[in-house]
């Protein structure tokens, strides 16, 4: 009989950690359960989105207040254009808000950052954000310097 005890009592120890682990891995991926939020989307174009992913967070003053939901190349004018849903409650964005690709962390997650302008228009379903900064790949910041060294020799 103690040995029962005991296997279960194991057996409910390895549920529980197998569950935290779940909830761990929801939390860090971005993903939740309740997407019933509200939301109305906002487009932004990028010269490199430099690895930006679906789901990825949109913040403003650190704060997340929305979700990248679509990534796709323009085809006529080459560029990424990212579609974000931004919760109904921030409904006050000015029109001239500015959208830069950042990085958060040492893994190198990508997400929007979102910047207030001072129009007193502000962003509706379906607006675009016109003053955006692209990601900073590190490749190219490493040519760049190399090229910008090997140029400087006589």
């Amino acid at each position: 009989m103690r040995g029962r005890t005991l296997e279960l009592a194991v057996g409910g120890f390895m549920l529980i950690g197998l569950l935290a682990i779940i909830f761990l891995a929801l939390r860090v991926s971005g993903l939740s359960m309740n997407s019933s939020e509200e939301t109305y989307r906002v487009v932004a174009k990028f010269e490199n989105i430099g690895g930006l992913t679906v789901r990825a967070k949109v913040t403003m003053a650190g704060v997340t207040i929305g979700r990248v939901s679509n990534i796709y190349l323009d085809k006529e004018d080459f560029v990424g254009v990212v579609e974000m849903d931004i919760y109904k409650q921030f409904n006050n964005l000015s029109s001239d808000a500015s959208a830069a690709i950042l990085t958060a962390g040492g893994l190198g997650e990508k997400y929007i950052g979102l910047i207030q302008g001072a129009e007193l228009d502000n962003l509706t379903d379906g607006s675009e954000i016109y003053d955006t900064q692209s990601a900073l790949v590190l490749e190219d910041l490493i040519a760049k310097f190399l090229v910008g060294r090997v140029s400087d020799e006589p």
